[in-house]
């Protein structure tokens, strides 16, 4: 469920970038799509993140089965990667992005220094979003990467 959560967070904000327009020319329109953004970024993406980790994390602990498994500290290393470029990548800046075009609006910030981010946070989706499919594909598919000692 997490995974869905955050895989759906990422493609929505994927679309909500695309669908931004620059602030200097609509810069009302600008702030409320920053601010849909740091919501789904905060009310989506964030906990779906935690449950993601938190999930794998008590599944590797509890699970005897795993502690041994190669493909299992594969995925508890994407998943530390997504949780990291998520806050680094994609919370903090959302929220950053939604606070100052909000502050543009009240005529606190120049609207010219909006919108330097949009390039990078896409990016940063997109790889996030790689990873996170490669995370789930190694949860299905679990593939032998420690080998078993053979029998004599």
């Amino acid at each position: 469920m997490g995974a869905i959560g955050l895989m759906g967070a990422m493609a929505a904000l994927l679309v909500l970038l695309a669908l931004a327009p620059l602030p200097r020319t609509a810069l009302d329109s600008y702030a409320l799509m920053r601010g849909a953004m740091g919501a789904v970024a905060t009310w989506i993406f964030l906990p779906s993140l935690a449950l993601v980790l938190l999930s794998g994390l008590l599944a590797i602990a509890f699970n005897r089965a795993f502690h041994n498994a190669g493909w299992a500290f594969l995925k508890l290393a994407t998943g530390i990667l997504v949780f990291e470029g998520g806050f680094v990548g994609i919370q903090g800046p959302m929220q950053e992005e939604a606070r100052r075009s909000a502050a543009a609006l009240a005529g606190t910030v120049d609207p010219a220094t909006l919108a330097q981010s949009l390039g990078a946070e896409r990016g940063t989706l997109w790889v996030l979003l790689a990873v996170a499919t490669a995370n789930v594909v190694l949860g299905i598919w679990r593939p032998r990467l420690i080998r078993r000692a053979a029998k004599p």
